[in-house]
């Protein structure tokens, strides 16, 4: 998978771009970004915001290593099933995404 095709996985699963940087963000906070893909030239790599505020490196892979699960579309190599909970917090920055859509009046 190249840079695009893992931005627009990303994009249709939830993520948004935050600083760049395809993100997901905790359903209460929707700004500040906990998890992210970070583009290099030839890698990419998956971090994670510590409570410090400092990011750490989970996984990462050149983009030639990183191929799609057949079954789920997932990109594999880059740690993503090695986090826990990332299914659920994909699919709470969909929802959001999708209520933010409709407009203020229809959040829950």
């Amino acid at each position: 998978m190249d840079k695009e095709a893992l931005t627009a996985w990303a994009l249709a699963n939830g993520w948004r771009i935050i600083a760049g940087c395809p993100s997901l963000t905790r359903p209460a906070t929707p700004r500040d970004p906990i998890v992210r893909l970070v583009f290099k030239a030839t890698v990419v790599a998956l971090e994670v915001r510590k409570p410090a505020g400092k990011w750490e490196k989970l996984g990462g892979a050149p983009y030639a290593r990183v191929q799609p699960d057949p079954d789920t579309g997932w990109p594999g190599g880059l740690g993503l099933e090695a986090m826990p909970g990332i299914t659920m917090l994909m699919r709470d920055n969909k929802d959001l995404a999708v209520f933010d859509r409709l407009g203020p009046a229809r959040r829950p």
